[in-house]
């Protein structure tokens, strides 16, 4: 099967990782895969294309921003694959209801924001996926898309020397209310006893200069003084090709993820990623869910309510937890490969 990927393509955010892993999976599995546009130095390894005709289905991949191709590329685009191989990846919830979880994290403005979406995405395809195992509006169809690269995994001990006892790899994008409820408390009282932490991405620093147009200053809240006072060292993003790289430089690294995800049970590539790395994941996810994904081992790897018992007895008996973590591995690798998620694609596609 040939596929092509349409998707706002950024080196140091969004699906691009997946992308990338799906490209490589399909060169094994005899299938061709590619993403949309002229070849970019920035993105190494991945096939690109813009001879539209030649591909079986067309995959449109949206993450937030609605309107990033302009309206006569995407014409030129459509007319060259029927409606009916085209889908599109809704992978931030934005085909569902407008919603605002307790007053802070939300996937629409307001009813008539959701209302552009839908028409927009009526006028390019008849099928949705959400990378959740449960879909919560009629319709959508379940795929979840990122998947674990078991060849790219770091044997433990392999980046050497740690920089880092632990590390967050995340954008500032409604993560402000977890961590200023969760785990900065936990690691006040217990900072003494942990080495250096970074958290590593944008708007760390502050909210862009754009924020506060298009009323989403909240998305961004951040307390640099309290970071400061925490000696959280604040990093800019790096490309995707450095991600698992980078968090290989930490003992620990701790996955955070945005309400409105946790609520719709979104997957996303961060998920794996943290797995394919050389270091021991903590996921601040509910642990039925962690078990959902992970296995029943990775409840033990998802951070409750004894966050900073749980950070220091990590950071103690790594070998105990390195055990817990190849058990996982095993089971993503069975589970949650990318060959597996490449053949699940095809397979819904042509159903």
């Amino acid at each position: 099967m040939r596929i092509l990927f349409l998707a706002d393509r950024r080196v140091d955010a969004g699906s691009i990782q997946a992308l990338a892993n799906y490209t490589r999976v399909g060169d094994k599995l005899g299938h061709t895969i590619a993403v949309y546009g002229s070849a970019d130095p920035r993105f190494t390894d991945m096939h690109f294309s813009t001879d539209v005709a030649t591909f079986d289905y067309l995959v449109l991949v949206f993450e937030s921003k609605l309107h990033w191709m302009s309206g006569l590329q995407l014409a030129r685009i459509l007319s060259s694959v029927p409606r009916s191989r085209r889908v599109i990846l809704d992978a931030d919830g934005m085909y569902n209801s407008a919603m605002v979880l307790d007053g802070y994290d939300r996937n629409h403005a307001s009813k008539g924001k959701r209302a552009e979406w839908l028409e927009y995405y009526a006028q390019l395809a008849d099928r949705v996926f959400q990378p959740t195992l449960s879909p919560r509006e009629p319709g959508v169809e379940s795929v979840l898309f990122y998947g674990y690269d078991p060849w790219a995994t770091k044997a433990d001990g392999a980046s050497g020397e740690k920089v880092f006892d632990i590390l967050h790899m995340a954008h500032n994008w409604w993560r402000w209310r977890e961590l200023s409820g969760r785990l900065l408390p936990a690691l006040e009282p217990i900072r003494s006893q942990v080495g250096p932490i970074a958290f590593v991405g944008l708007w760390w620093d502050g909210a862009p200069g754009w924020a506060l147009n298009l009323g989403l200053e909240e998305a961004f809240s951040v307390d640099t003084a309290w970071l400061r006072r925490l000696a959280i060292e604040v990093r800019p993003p790096v490309p995707f090709s450095d991600v698992i790289p980078t968090m290989s430089t930490a003992r620990v690294n701790v996955m955070t993820q945005r309400p409105l995800f946790r609520h719709l049970g979104f997957v996303t590539s961060k998920y794996f990623e943290i797995f394919t790395a050389d270091t021991i994941p903590l996921v601040m996810l509910d642990a039925d869910h962690a078990a959902s994904i992970y296995g029943p081992r990775g409840r033990a790897l998802a951070l409750g309510d004894c966050l900073g018992e749980t950070l220091l007895d990590v950071l103690a008996q790594p070998e105990k937890y390195r055990e817990i973590v190849k058990e996982v591995r095993r089971h993503l690798t069975e589970h949650h490969s990318y060959q597996r998620r490449l053949l699940e694609l095809v397979r819904v596609l042509e159903g």
